[in-house]
């Protein structure tokens, strides 16, 4: 694998929702660049594989189960970084669930899961990193990073995305707001917000009559590559981004124009 431009070398990160699709790319991505790497996600069996790929290859993975949307389960995966590893000293929050269904048809129940995984489950994520950054010195340090994932449905509308696009910009605020807060401690919040990529939730729907209208409606008339997204989440997570915190940036290939 090339050597990432922006190096992570002697940094720790946890990153949730790792079991597959850009969790997974994501901690990869990170071990390449020198960082050790908590891998969470609630199917456990997969994370385990991943790091055991990572720690193969000679990077340094450690795989943990993690539900966001239990805060107790947050608490464990960060006690058995922390024991094993370190305190992570860069967290991204990337765990997220889709319900596509239109407005009048989505569930009381199906919109609470979006909800508590995609809002509620970040929040928890985010709040716990940044106590253990804070306690470990992040305020005399400046190495604390928080990286949101979003999506640009927060700033698009579309029939059966209600759920998932208000939370994406919920999470965009929600990034602004830990940043402001978290300011003089040391810690920077980002906010990425991919266009539409092809994994393991949306590849049925891309090959689809439907999706492949959708496709040929954008400017560019592709799907965003998951490569597209890797200087900006490294240099988010480096020291190269000392100055830059409560941003938050897309990155469509055009998707949102």
């Amino acid at each position: 694998m090339e050597r990432p431009r922006y190096s992570l070398e002697g940094r720790i990160a946890l990153i949730t929702g790792a079991s597959s699709g850009l969790g997974a790319h994501f901690a990869r991505l990170y071990a390449a660049a020198g960082a050790a790497v908590i891998v969470g996600a609630r199917r456990v069996e997969r994370v385990a594989a991943l790091a055991d790929e990572i720690n193969s290859a000679g990077g340094k993975a450690l795989a943990v189960a993690l539900d966001v949307t239990d805060e107790g389960s947050i608490i464990a995966a960060f006690d058995a970084a922390e024991a094993a590893i370190g305190v992570p000293d860069v967290v991204l929050a990337n765990a997220g669930v889709v319900d596509a269904a239109r407005s009048i048809d989505i569930s009381a129940a199906a919109m609470r899961q979006v909800v508590d995984t995609n809002f509620n489950g970040v929040y928890l994520t985010a709040r716990e990193g940044a106590r253990r950054m804070i306690a470990a010195g992040s305020k005399q340090s400046e190495r604390g990073r928080i990286i949101l994932t979003g999506s640009i449905t927060a700033q698009m509308t579309a029939t059966g995305d209600a759920a998932y696009a208000a939370t994406k910009l919920a999470v965009q605020h929600l990034g602004r707001q830990f940043a402001r807060e978290w300011a003089r401690l040391g810690i920077n919040v980002n906010v990425i917000q991919p266009g539409y990529i092809r994994t393991e939730i949306d590849g049925e729907w891309f090959d689809s009559p439907g999706g492949q209208a959708q496709i040929a409606s954008w400017p560019r008339k592709r799907l965003t590559d998951v490569s597209a997204l890797d200087d900006m989440v490294l240099f988010f997570g480096s020291d190269a981004s000392r100055q830059v915190t409560g941003t938050f940036i897309s990155l469509d290939d055009g998707q949102s124009l």
